[in-house]
């Protein structure tokens, strides 16, 4: 809302319009209890309590609101319906948990409302709800009264089946994507599409593509859009971008019933400064630090959560609780983790503050999200939490009781940042930088990785993937399918972002659709093939998932080869007679009679060659009669049988014992 309170207080007040109540004639909404549990840090279920509900007080209907304002002099409610006066609708001064409160008779759904907080110091600000449930649209702010509890959910068998089933041992296939411009409608405004329209469209779209999760930027609310929506104001909110909550819930049911898991971004490691926002709220740093070597991040402009102060815990946890609760979303990736857990992150000397020990460790921050990991697995079984966390920080995706984090998983950075600087070494001298695409496998099995080919790699002139790769165009699209099908048989669950998997060449922009006319060419096509063949490989083959996080599914048959460019491997199913032979070209070299190690003689059947002329490729491969024969064991060798096989340029074999296919058929 722009009004400001200036302009507030020049308004006169319309007796026939404007409401007022005493709020000591009606009893208190917030109970002892849940004040003791907000100072002790011990309430998961804020957003039960906290914010605007509206609530029937001897059968007088209206809305109850609710905020933690500690330090403030005053507080009110103001909206439309008292000509945002602040005089109107004084809230009560709750001491013990230093909130404020009051009921407003005649609300009603749909009504628009902010708290006028009014500092020690007499200063005036206008602040959304923290716990507000919907937003007005940006550039407007105002919360808007609403309820969560009409939706009707039609998602019980996904919910059960989610409880029962291990993630970390299933096909795990990401489609990441942002909701404002995936596709857009160029006659409207924005061009934002409802969330009811994106999940028709995209529910195909991921069906065709045998994707298993769909993972959505974040849609908290948020006032800028060019952060994103990783400068998060409406922690409680999905986005009025694209409709109201229902229709987001529509959103979430429809991907269930569909068997499309669906994860968001979450934001727990900072805020944007808006003065509408969390920014010293009640005019004290609340949720922020007050000294800036805590509280601000210098890379960008925005404040960091106080996570030692119980309230502000409370806070942050019962907002991850309320995404798995109130919308039943699958995941939690929650974003800059790095950020959180070194109070030194991007800061020279001088610049931040040492822990109790001395140390650089946030210990506050380390606290909160093993607080965080295990409250969400004790109370959704079967949902993920996933780190984006840069560094080698020990025991991410560890359990707390072994020391670790917690997260379920974790992107592997490492990975993604070697590969694509491999894959953009001209294939003459990528003999001479071998190691990078041979070093992840050292650490793969450490912590149960997602590989990530995210939205970070194509902004911010990182150019496009395509465009990163080396090459004419035949070898810039061999080189891009060489890279997935690499991907796809390496250890790890796997996420993609939007627009990547038909090889889009313009750098991902925020504010226009992806460019789906691409997929007028039958070389866009052939990627976008490729990668729904891989999903669709991935979730028929144990081998591919399995054992991702455990050294036994996993065995190097020649890693050494780097004169070639060349590098084979083998990957196990829990049943360790379900394999699968792997072999990566990185050359545009077609290799002739390949001699290649195997785990047993018989015959083997090709499965899958990223070089098919269905996929765009020159169609360079081999047939079903490739059989395994005794051979002299050599020192790149490590089984007694080995087969000759035709190298694809700039691509990928996949090969299995015939038998093991005629058995899954």
């Amino acid at each position: 809302m722009h009004t400001t309170v200036m302009e507030m207080n020049r308004l006169k007040p319309n007796p026939i319009r404007m409401s007022t109540t005493n709020a000591s004639a009606y009893p208190f909404w917030l109970s002892d209890e849940d004040l003791q549990l907000l100072n002790r840090g011990c309430h998961r279920r804020l957003y039960q309590r906290m914010g605007s509900h509206l609530r029937e007080i001897d059968g007088i209907s209206g809305v109850n609101f609710a905020v933690w304002a500690p330090n403030a002099s005053r507080v009110s409610v103001v909206g439309d319906f008292n000509d945002w006066n602040g005089k109107a609708n004084t809230m009560q001064f709750r001491e013990m948990g230093g909130c404020w409160e009051c009921f407003v008779p005649g609300l009603k759904q749909g009504d628009l409302y902010k708290y006028l907080v009014t500092t020690r110091s007499g200063h005036q600000v206008l602040k959304s709800d923290p716990f507000g449930f919907q937003f007005e649209i940006p550039p407007k702010t105002a919360s808007i009264v609403t309820s969560l509890d009409n939706y009707k959910w039609q998602d019980n068998a996904w919910l059960q089946r989610r409880r029962e089933i291990d993630p970390l041992h299933r096909p795990l296939s990401i489609y990441e994507l942002h909701l404002g411009s995936w596709q857009q409608d160029d006659q409207r405004e924005h061009g934002w599409l409802n969330y009811r329209e994106l999940a028709n469209r995209i529910v195909d779209y991921c069906r065709e593509m045998n994707f298993t999760h769909i993972e959505l930027l974040p849609i908290s609310e948020h006032p800028y859009t060019g952060s994103w929506g990783y400068q998060t104001v409406g922690y409680f909110g999905a986005t009025s971008r694209h409709g109201s909550p229902e229709d987001f819930m529509y959103f979430v049911d429809y991907c269930h019933r569909n068997q499309l898991g669906v994860i968001i971004d979450w934001v727990p490691a900072h805020f944007p400064r808006d003065s509408h926002g969390l920014a010293r709220f009640d005019g004290t740093a609340l949720y922020e630090h007050e000294d800036a070597r805590r509280g601000q991040h210098p890379d960008w402009g925005t404040l960091i959560f106080n996570y030692g102060r119980h309230e502000v815990k409370d806070f942050l946890i019962s907002n991850a609780l309320f995404w798995f609760d109130k919308f039943h979303i699958d995941g939690l990736r929650v974003d800059a983790v790095a950020s959180m857990l070194y109070l030194d992150y991007s800061r020279q000397e001088g610049e931040w503050l040492p822990n109790k020990h001395g140390g650089r460790e946030n210990l506050e921050a380390i606290e909160f999200l093993k607080d965080f990991n295990e409250v969400a697995h004790l109370e959704y079984p079967g949902v993920m939490t996933i780190a984006e966390e840069s560094t080698a920080w020990w025991g991410v995706s560890k359990p707390t009781y072994a020391g670790g984090l917690g997260f379920s998983l974790k992107w592997n950075m490492g990975w993604m940042n070697d590969t694509l600087k491999y894959m953009g070494n001209n294939p003459v001298h990528r003999k001479f930088h071998h190691n990078q695409l041979t070093f992840s496998l050292v650490y793969a099995h450490t912590e149960n990785f997602i590989l990530p080919l995210s939205h970070d790699e194509v902004v911010h002139g990182k150019r496009a993937l395509i465009d990163q790769m080396p090459g004419d165009q035949w070898q810039r699209f061999s080189n891009l399918r060489l890279l997935y099908a690499y991907m796809w048989t390496h250890p790890g669950k796997k996420l993609l972002f939007m627009g990547s998997e038909f090889g889009q060449w313009r750098e991902w922009n925020c504010d226009e659709s992806i460019d789906w006319m691409l997929l007028e060419f039958d070389t866009h096509r052939g990627v976008q093939r490729l990668v729904s063949d891989l999903n669709k490989l991935l979730q028929s083959e144990p081998a591919l998932y399995e054992l991702d996080f455990d050294q036994s599914g996993f065995q190097w048959i020649n890693c050494n080869d780097s004169a070639a460019s060349v590098i084979s491997y083998v990957r196990y199913a829990k049943d360790s007679n379900d394999f699968l032979v792997v072999c990566c070209n990185f050359t545009p070299v077609v290799r002739q009679n390949y001699p290649l190690s195997v785990p047993r003689a018989g015959t083997y059947k090709e499965i899958f060659n990223s070089d098919s002329e269905f996929y765009g490729g020159s169609n360079q491969g081999n047939g079903l009669g490739l059989v395994a024969t005794k051979a002299d064991k050599a020192p790149a060798a490590p089984f007694e049988f080995s087969l000759n096989l035709t190298l694809p340029p700039l691509g990928v074999a996949i090969l299995k014992p015939v038998e093991n296919v005629i058995a899954r058929k």
